[in-house]
């Protein structure tokens, strides 16, 4: 007579070892990488997609071999959230690393950084430089009409022509989905919450188009106050404001500028053409940082009414209150630099 409890038992091993051999089977593919694709692959979740609805998504992209290992993973990590987003695939992984990623929130994105003093033009040509056009998101001609456009922040600056000098000097985070009108917020909003934080009632206007020269002229953090003092001393006594930046810029709006000032530009009636007309520009040359915009507000107490730059490569300024002392700190210079 057959041993019921023999069989039982023989069934119970075999079960266990079939069970153990599954429990193998899965450990072994949850630490496999997969990938089935030869170019970056990316996944975009939409808030409020299912954990099954991403396992289908990835098995079809070929980043996972199986769904089920996907969700296997799940099970291995529950207490996690998983985060919507766009996600890029580009060399093979494991399931369980892949769901890491995706519970971090490891979200595509690309860092755009703005030095202070870049205008609208230096930004069009850092999305090239910095990669963003690659991503096949903002143009740099999509990017300048955007930055043309008011808008954004006319409630502070009703004179404003352009979104110049309030494109706030920072680094930011581009998807592949952001469009230009996007960035143009994003850095705006920056610019919003810095003035705020300076706590001033100055004219917004004037202050940033002053402070634009300013960012663009003084390369030396500790001159920028010295050559705030020149600018507002120039203004004070109606002396034309002679700034090469404004002369570049006029230039650039006429789309003629070759990299060098020629006495054409010097000659030009375009208005941001400080060594034509007396007063500030229209407007704001570039997008100054809070040094240059600080040193506007609160410039040195100088009787100082010219600069230029030393012939020693620092960066730095001889700044005089004469025009006999400035004339002779230029001679100077071009005889140090042979110009």
């Amino acid at each position: 007579m057959v041993n019921l409890r023999k069989i039982l038992a023989a069934i119970a091993v075999s079960v266990a070892g079939l069970a153990a051999l599954a429990g193998l089977f899965v450990y072994a593919n949850l630490h496999k990488p997969y990938g089935t694709f030869t170019e970056p692959v990316f996944v975009d979740f939409r808030h409020g997609t299912t954990t099954a609805e991403m396992a289908a998504e990835l098995e079809s992209k070929g980043v996972v071999q199986a769904r089920w290992l996907f969700l296997a993973a799940r099970l291995m990590r529950r207490g996690t959230a998983l985060q919507a987003g766009e996600y890029r695939f580009a060399t093979p992984a494991t399931p369980l690393e892949i769901y890491s990623r995706i519970a971090k929130g490891d979200i595509f994105h690309i860092e755009l950084t703005i030095p202070e003093g870049y205008n609208i033009f230096d930004i069009a040509g850092a999305l090239e430089k910095q990669g963003i056009v690659q991503l096949g998101t903002i143009k740099p001609a999509a990017f300048l009409a955007a930055a043309r456009n008011p808008a954004l922040i006319h409630d502070l600056d009703p004179k404003a022509t352009s979104l110049e000098g309030y494109l706030f000097p920072n680094t930011y985070r581009i998807y592949r989905h952001t469009t230009a009108e996007q960035l143009c917020k994003q850095m705006t909003a920056e610019f919003r919450s810095r003035w705020r934080s300076l706590n001033t009632t100055a004219n917004l206007h004037d202050t940033i188009t002053l402070a634009a020269m300013v960012e663009r002229e003084a390369k030396l953090p500790e001159e920028a106050p010295k050559v705030a003092s020149v600018f507002h001393n120039r203004l004070r006594t109606g002396t034309k404001l002679d700034c090469d930046p404004t002369t570049v810029y006029a230039a650039l709006l006429e789309n003629r500028y070759r990299g060098v000032i020629h006495q054409s530009d010097l000659d030009s009636q375009n208005p941001y053409n400080t060594y034509r007309h007396v007063g500030l520009p229209p407007g704001p040359i570039a997008n100054p940082g809070l040094r240059a915009i600080r040193a506007t507000l609160a410039p040195a107490d100088s009787k100082w009414l010219f600069f230029v730059a030393r012939a020693d490569g620092s960066g730095g300024h001889f700044f005089s209150e004469s025009l006999g002392q400035h004339l002779a700190a230029v001679k100077q210079y071009r005889h140090n630099t042979g110009k």
